[in-house]
């Protein structure tokens, strides 16, 4: 199997089996990091979470829609060193409605049907996040792109 395809393979595990992602927004005076469920699409073109809209995240998003989040494997072991892999992912968030927010709550309550209640909530905003680029980093040195048309 060459480098490229294994790359594709660790990519698709990462995206596909952690429930959750680092997400970085615009504070204004500088970058916010907060935790959230997450669930990507298979093609890895759009990505869904959710946030209160009383939320620092939230207020961040209105004010600028370009996003990083991140997207590990660790174990906080010393294997970690040659075995974690990370996906940095860049793109522009929106909160969806109307029929956008019924198709993207439905890809979300799939990876995560146990945030039912949660999504339910008027409060609750959905937003899906269109990927421009995701950087893949393997044993902290091995760095493959993948890039995306919108």
């Amino acid at each position: 199997m060459n480098n490229t395809a294994q790359n594709n393979i660790i990519l698709r595990k990462l995206c596909e089996g952690q429930p959750l992602a680092v997400l970085a927004t615009d504070a204004g005076n500088g970058p916010y990091a907060s935790l959230v469920a997450v669930a990507v699409t298979p093609d890895l073109h759009q990505l869904f979470f959710t946030t209160l809209r009383a939320t620092r995240k939230w207020a961040n998003l209105t004010g600028n829609r370009h996003v990083s989040l991140l997207i590990d494997n660790r174990s906080n072991h010393v294997s970690d060193f040659s075995r974690a892999a990370a996906a940095t992912i860049l793109g522009s968030a929106e909160e969806l409605s109307g029929a956008e927010l019924e198709c993207g709550l439905a890809i979300f309550l799939d990876r995560h049907p146990h945030l039912a209640e949660f999504t339910a909530s008027p409060s609750c905003a959905l937003f899906r996040v269109q990927i421009s680029s995701i950087y893949l980093v393997t044993r902290f040195q091995n760095v493959m792109e993948f890039h995306f048309s919108p």
